[in-house]
């Protein structure tokens, strides 16, 4: 074994997992500090610089996320020579079933995998579950690998917040709390233990959505208000240990603007962000009051919180045309009893915002917070989940798994805002509140040529049931807006709420 490496490095890994390089170097001092380290990766004209990071115990690790297959060099570069010019070589192979790779910006509006399968987000929220004892971590992760979400919105620092008021087991400094912390000198086992539970929600086919501040500390830590030297140390630290898993997007803050930093602050921080993550995951910040400028380009996609506007998609789908990326309203209020307004949603109402934001061609996130006796909210903590949305949403998830890959679009988004799909191809037609007995088959002329034929299935998205129609509908130009059924006919409902229909058209074999 060559002097100062730790373990034999791989010789291959799979495209887009993790190669690891662990070396030892020096731990006197302040390591955290003083030693500069960082690898360079090749292969033939492409080079790629990851920074690496101590981990403790004089020993100090960098990691890569090839994206292309074939042979990879590297050569470590450090301010100490012991960690200096160390250099090899490894094998990139074809990636396995589950891998995808990283989650892209997909179409402008919607999101796609690396390989090219699309995204269809359905998210949660858990902010602080692993700031929670080992037993309920665990559980909350059994709960997730049978859930219909594969997004969670996770907070790196503790949280201290009604229903969450308890010590975590790990802090990420090295100090005595609540408030005497080293901001100089990261937390190894914190960050250890934090890379677990990411690489467990990869292994689930779940993103984490990592939330980089937020203002749940009040001064009790103080992680909240560090000085803008230690901000960006701390956010270097934590990009340059997770940004090789491929299941991470960065949110820079939840509610960013309840926090005491000013908006070229977050600016800072997030070109920080863009800077040290050489892989380009996703990036976006979440607001309380005021809304960030998405517009700026390192925001790959909009958070926003805004309960309102996924009441009904011509809403949604304003913030489409505002900002030109993906819309992801990441807190829509949450499905629970709890005496706030932002946290007693009926599940139908939950679930009628998801829908509402489908159609817009935006995305919605899910959260619960029924009170439990131990004050086990789900949106904070983890554990179980009580409500009865996430079957209907798993429902929903199966829709849009089997929709057009280019994703949900609005057809006529000023005139017929209950209506999305891919036009002339794919419709969803959904109702809400709305209780029809019957829908007149009329469609946005977009797309539509005469004698076009589709079916019709009959969505009822609380029961969770598909009922096929028989029949087929022939298309005919009725004025210069829409397409009516060459027949006239109508399309039966049960008179119910939350109904939607799925009209897809029959291709000539």
């Amino acid at each position: 074994m060559e002097m100062g490496v730790l373990g034999s490095p791989p010789d291959r890994v799979e495209q887009w997992d993790v190669f690891e390089l662990a070396l030892e170097g020096p731990s006197q001092g302040n390591p955290f500090l003083g030693v500069r380290f960082s690898a360079r990766f090749f292969q033939e004209d492409t080079v790629v610089e990851a920074l690496g990071f101590y981990d403790g115990e004089g020993i100090y690790r960098v990691r890569f996320m090839p994206e292309r297959q074939g042979l990879w060099r590297y050569v470590t570069r450090s301010s100490h020579p012991e960690l200096d010019g160390y250099r090899g070589e490894f094998l990139v192979t074809p990636p396995s079933p589950p891998n995808h790779g990283p989650v892209r910006v997909h179409r402008t509006f919607h999101f796609a995998y690396a390989d090219g399968t699309p995204f269809r987000l359905i998210g949660t929220t858990c902010y602080a579950w692993i700031h929670q004892e080992e037993a309920l971590q665990e559980q909350t992760l059994r709960t997730l690998a049978s859930s219909p979400f594969n997004k969670v919105r996770m907070c790196v620092f503790p949280k201290r917040y009604a229903w969450n008021t308890n010590e975590p087991p790990l802090y990420p400094f090295e100090g005595t709390p609540p408030r005497d912390w080293d901001f100089s000198r990261f937390n190894p086992r914190f960050f250890q233990h934090l890379e677990r539970r990411v690489a467990q929600l990869r292994d689930l086919g779940i993103e984490a959505d990592i939330i980089l501040f937020h203002p749940y500390d009040g001064g009790h830590w103080g992680f909240d208000r560090m000085t803008r030297v230690d901000d960006d140390r701390y956010v270097r630290y934590v990009v340059s240990r997770l940004a090789a898993f491929r299941n991470v997007w960065w949110s820079l803050a939840n509610e960013y603007d309840l926090m005491e930093k000013e908006e070229a602050d977050w600016d800072r921080l997030f070109q920080i962000v863009a800077a040290t993550d050489p892989y380009g995951h996703l990036r976006s910040i979440h607001n309380g009051q005021r809304l960030y400028n998405h517009t700026h380009p390192w925001v790959t996609h909009v958070s926003l919180q805004n309960g309102p506007a996924v009441e009904e998609a011509g809403r949604a789908v304003l913030y489409r045309d505002v900002y030109r990326k993906p819309i992801v309203f990441d807190e829509i209020q949450y499905e629970g009893n709890i005496p706030k307004r932002w946290g007693n949603l009926s599940a139908e109402e939950l679930v009628h915002r998801f829908w509402e934001a489908t159609i817009a061609g935006t995305y919605a996130t899910h959260g619960e917070t029924y009170l439990h006796p131990q004050d086990i909210l789900w949106w904070a903590k983890g554990g179980v989940l009580h409500g009865q949305s996430p079957p209907r949403l798993a429902f929903l998830r199966q829709v849009l798994e089997e929709s057009p890959f280019e994703g949900i679009e609005p057809i006529d988004k000023w005139h017929d805002t209950c209506i999305g799909g891919k036009a002339g191809e794919y419709y969803l037609v959904y109702f809400g509140k709305e209780k029809p007995t019957s829908w007149p088959f009329e469609l946005p002329r977009q797309g539509l040529e005469e004698g076009m034929r589709f079916t019709v299935e009959i969505l009822d998205t609380w029961n969770m049931t598909i009922s096929p129609l028989e029949e087929e509908f022939v298309v005919h130009r009725k004025d210069e807006y829409r397409f009516t059924d060459l027949q006239g006919r109508a399309v039966p409902l049960p008179g119910r709420s939350g109904m939607a229909l799925r009209i897809r058209r029959v291709r000539e074999p």
